[in-house]
Parts: structure tokens; sequence; C-alpha cells
């Protein structure tokens, strides 16, 4: 993508195949792919990233930022404070907490000034003992539009049509804010329409998979408190890249038909109190729409 300022970890290595059986059967924490290469299952960090800059019909920016969780399988949370933060100002700017497993791109955006000029803004994250740093600027190579987030996100793009997809909208009927007690069933709807491009296309039938299918999808997820805590009805498939099943990278996965309402109905409940944001993403393969409602869970 555009570009990310973090650090290759240093448990990020390779074993020649003679070591790979024991240390597989000696942690249970690692998963082999692509020949030597080795992917962890739990233990990493997350590192934060800078996904480049847009610009506002008014002047200003949008500063982007995504994350890579370096475990395959491990969801991490990090409180917004000293261990994630963003600054100057409010170090509460809209960043995720709970953080999927592997690449998710495009998470949130900071609004900036049209005379913001060379400043930068840092989000900092910690987690497993590691610090990493992405800086957000308004540096030309930096910056972005929907073209390059299609080719990025689903190698759409080539074709005209492809080049006139728009991006899908979503949104959340009733409050963005709820209150629900421990194990109270909460029910949610997001409403989404999108304009049928692209043409539904099931990922690859192989891996590795450069790209996820085509099609509107929508999801819902935890996007900030302990995601642990929380289980929706009906199931709800990955929205992170993960080629082993249930995952738009899935081989020959699929989307679901689109409801003829538009509606997507769920129900969360909660197993601890506590303060909870649960986003619902619109995402057609190449663009994404996210929606969020922020829960307040009581004993």
């Amino acid at each position: 993508m555009a570009g990310t300022t973090t650090r290759r970890p240093a448990g990020g290595r390779r074993l020649a195949p003679a070591l790979l059986c024991v240390a597989i059967m000696g942690l249970g924490a690692l998963a082999v792919v692509s020949g030597q290469t080795i992917i962890y299952s739990r233990g990493q960090n997350v590192a934060p990233a800078f996904e480049g800059w847009e610009q506002n019909p008014d002047g200003s920016f949008n500063l982007v930022f995504g994350y890579m969780n370096r475990n395959m399988d491990e969801h991490v949370h990090v409180p917004v404070g000293p261990d994630n933060k963003l600054e100057p100002g409010d170090v509460d700017q809209g960043q995720p907490t709970y953080f999927l497993p592997r690449r998710n791109r495009y998470v949130f955006r900071v609004r900036v000034p049209h005379d913001f000029g060379e400043n930068e803004v840092v989000w900092t994250l910690t987690s497993k003992g590691k610090t990493e740093q992405a800086y957000g600027s308004l540096k030309l190579d930096y910056v972005i539009d929907d073209l390059l987030r299609m080719k990025d996100l689903g190698g759409l793009g080539v074709k005209d049509i492809e080049r006139r997809n728009q991006t899908p909208e979503v949104r959340i009927e009733d409050a963005a804010a709820r209150t629900v007690r421990v194990g109270e069933p909460l029910s949610l709807t997001a409403v989404a329409q999108d304009d049928g491009i692209p043409e539904p296309k099931p990922a690859a039938s192989r891996v590795p998979i450069n790209y996820n299918a085509w099609g509107l999808r929508v999801a819902w997820f935890v996007y900030r408190g302990e995601g642990d805590n929380v289980s929706f009805e009906p199931q709800q498939f990955k929205v992170y890249t993960d080629y082993r099943g249930n995952s738009p990278w899935s081989p020959g996965w699929t989307p679901p038909p689109v409801p003829a309402d538009g509606r997507y109905p769920v129900t969360a409940t909660f197993a601890e109190p506590g303060d909870y944001t649960l986003r619902v993403m619109a995402h057609d393969g190449g663009l994404i729409d996210n929606a969020d409602v922020n829960v307040t869970v009581m004993e």
C-alpha cells in the first residue's frame, strides 16, 4: 500500500525445514505457509500503519490509518491510553482498541485542517511488550483515492466499468448509542445498499490469494472493547484475511445473497460489563463503508 512506518519484528524469522516440526510441536503457536516462512498464531504485537491521505471537499484532509496484527489467530485488545494513543491532540481520535488478526486496511480517519502543511499525526501502539508508531503526513507520495483503494483491496480498476464503482453505503437503524445488561441479547439492524459494481465473483480457488471476493458483503464485528466477551447471532464471517475458511479470502468464498430489503439484523450478547463499539462493514471487494454503534453494558 501507500506506506507504513512499522518495523519488521525480531520474531519474524525463518527456520530451516528440519526445525519446522520441532518449533510447531514445541510451541504450538506457529503456522507454516509458503515454504519456510513462519506465521505466528499468537503472541506477536500489533503494528500501526499509515495508509495515506485524501482531501475533503471543504479543503481539509483525512489521514487514513490501518494496522497489521502479526498473529494469525489472536485478537489483541489495547485500550485507548498510554499504549494506544494519537498525538498531537486528544489521545482518542477514533482508533480501534480491538485488533483483528492480520492486515486490516483503511480502518479509521483523522481529519486535519487545510493548513496542516508539513505537520504529522503519530499513532503510538504498544502491545506484547513492543512499541511501534505510524506517522501520518501530507507527503505527496501518500495520496490515495478510490482507484488506488480498489486496486489495493480487490485488484479492481482494470476495466472501465470497474472504475465507475461507487462506495457502498451502510447505516444502523435507531440510536447510535445503546445500553444493555450482561447476558441480555441486543438486537441491531444495519441497512446497506450498493451500485452492483463489481458483479459478484468468488475468491480464487487456490492459495495464496492476492485479493478477496467481489460483490457486496456486510458483517458485524467488535471495534472497541474486549471482543472475546461478545458473541453474534447469526455468526458473522471474518472481515480479515484468513485463507482457512469463513473469510472473503478463503478459496471459493462467495458473498451471500443481498437481502431484498437491504437489512442485515444481528443479535449481540455481552458476557462482561463495559463500554464497547460494534462496527458493521459494507464491502464490495474494493471499497468500504462502516457504521458504528456504542454499547454500554451493565451488570
